[in-house]
């Protein structure tokens, strides 16, 4: 039987690493065998393209540089590592997947939706969530909790994008799930992070994939 395939989204700072890590307790503690992982990355040679991403340089990392790097690292990460734990049987919780270049990439950078389309069907056939949660918090909030969280820590690429930016891809996340209401929640995190857990349970339990 193939895993589920799970997808957790989000701007900076809306608590998905708190989540994920609540879901899979969730998980375990009901006997679901599963792996947590993250984009871009989740492989060790998708985590040098990370890197790429992500690291500051001196260099800029033209957008559609950076478009393709996102999408190389999710080539590997699905062929290495989230296609075959679906075929074993196993859940795959992911800390974001192609929505969120759907949001990052087209929304904030500007880059055509129709090339993002093009490069999803290339990389992944028909390889889609199951489901999507996509953690929402207005900008001003998350971006708070981003700089309360990364205090004296070095910022990525994105982390130091202006608040303008990250309007942009929260609009973006909010029309795709608009557009797929099936597979896409809107869950509102600016809840405590115990009443987020509670919502997202929920979700599963009205999909009978938990009880």
């Amino acid at each position: 039987m193939t895993g589920r395939f799970m997808t957790v989204e989000g701007i900076e700072g809306v608590g998905k690493t708190t989540q994920v890590a609540r879901l899979s307790q969730a998980l375990s503690a009901r006997g679901i065998a599963h792996v947590v992982t993250r984009e871009p990355g989740g492989t060790p040679l998708a985590e040098k393209i990370r890197d790429l991403v992500l690291s500051p340089r001196e260099e800029a990392l033209p957008p559609m540089a950076e478009l393709l790097l996102m999408f190389a690292a999710r080539a590997v990460h699905l062929a290495n590592h989230i296609e075959p734990n679906l075929r074993a049987g196993r859940w795959v919780l992911c800390d974001r997947f192609t929505d969120a270049t759907y949001a990052y990439q087209g929304g904030g950078r500007g880059m055509s939706p129709e090339d993002i389309g093009r490069l999803e069907t290339l990389v992944q056939g028909a390889r889609r969530p199951d489901l999507t949660l996509l953690l929402d918090v207005p900008v001003a909030v998350g971006l708070e909790r981003a700089r309360l969280r990364d205090v004296g820590k070095t910022r990525d690429r994105f982390e130091r994008e202006r608040a303008d930016f990250f309007e942009r891809v929260r609009a973006g996340y909010l029309e795709r799930a608009r557009a797929e209401p099936e597979r896409m929640a809107v869950i509102d995190a600016a809840q405590p992070a115990d009443q987020v857990a509670a919502h997202i349970t929920r979700i599963l339990e009205s999909k009978s994939w938990i009880s």
